[in-house]
């Protein structure tokens, strides 16, 4: 081992103190906007489907203020109607970077990927071609699944951020989210972020195993399974996106407004646009929240930048 000299020594320790007192970006090192997008899609043309090519994306950013978004893959059977792979999004993004983000995935059923080193060097490559983190994870097995805890460690080990998808079909678990609970337990240097049915109607405590496939209404019950993770578990976010996350806000506005406020450091502005002309009602619903703005800024911008470190 090479011996470290006072001089490499006192080099190496005013270089950490310079990066730790760096000043954050300033908002005008960003690309104009008042959104960063934690959840969007490039889709290929599927049958009857339009795609949702990177020019359209683009567009539909610049009509709605989003500054930059994250792109994610699907590439597990039960994602999507067809696959959209890690390469593809890389390929799709490289010369976009400063707006559009790429994330990658591997499903933890693939075939010679099942040893640690491999997952390791299969991510290290997508991490090398610009990957920010990995996601959407959505294949059809437990949360707990042995395999996802596999591809959630070596995440971990790499510094990826992990967006996964829950309900009953994808990452699937019970009423007060046990299998997550011993992800969270078993993968503690991880950083998730929830997302979808299973994810948001786990805001309220009350929540049934069929509401974990669908968009429960009425007031939040108290004792939600989200709360209780995040105070349990400083390494867990929340991704705002889609239906699901729109109707667990809406649902009873009281709570929701309340909810962001609470968790403005853990939660991400995301709306899981994947296709022309979609509506999206993150936009609408948020404003009419009048969240304070310190609270808008972190999570319409400040979370993801500072997690992503862009």
């Amino acid at each position: 081992m090479a011996r470290t000299t006072r001089r490499t020594f006192l080099t190496q320790t005013a270089a950490l103190a310079a990066t730790a007192l760096a000043p954050r970006a300033r908002a005008q090192d960003f690309p104009a906007g008042k959104y960063v997008d934690m959840h969007t899609h490039l889709t290929h043309r599927w049958g009857a489907k339009a795609p949702l090519e990177v020019t359209g994306l683009l567009g539909w950013m610049d009509a709605h203020e989003v500054a930059q978004a994250i792109v994610l893959p699907l590439i597990s059977p039960e994602a999507w109607d067809h696959a959209i792979s890690a390469d593809y999004v890389l390929e799709q993004t490289k010369d976009h970077r400063d707006r559009l983000v790429p994330f990658c995935s591997i499903d933890p059923r693939t075939i010679h990927l099942e040893a640690h080193q491999a997952k390791i060097d299969q991510l290290t490559k997508y991490r090398d071609a610009g990957a920010k983190g990995f996601g959407e994870h959505k294949p059809g097995v437990p949360i707990d699944h042995p395999g996802n805890i596999a591809v959630f460690k070596a995440c971990a080990e790499l510094g990826l951020p992990i967006l996964f998808h829950l309900d009953n079909h994808r990452n699937m678990d019970a009423p007060g989210l046990p299998g997550l609970e011993k992800v969270l337990r078993e993968v503690p240097d991880g950083v998730f972020i929830g997302h979808a049915q299973g994810w948001w109607a786990s805001i309220s405590g009350d929540v049934k195993q069929d509401e974990m496939e669908g968009y429960p209404s009425g007031p939040v019950a108290p004792g939600g399974a989200m709360d209780r993770l995040m105070d349990a578990y400083p390494n867990l976010y929340g991704d705002l996106s889609a239906g699901s996350g729109a109707n667990a806000i809406s649902r009873d506005k009281e709570f929701g407004r309340e909810f962001m406020i609470r968790r403005q450091d853990r939660l991400f502005f995301g709306t899981d646009y994947l296709a022309p002309d979609q509506d999206v009602p993150q936009f609408a619903l948020f404003d009419k929240l009048d969240l304070p703005a310190e609270v808008q800024t972190k999570i319409f911008q400040d979370n993801a930048r500072q997690m992503l470190h862009l």
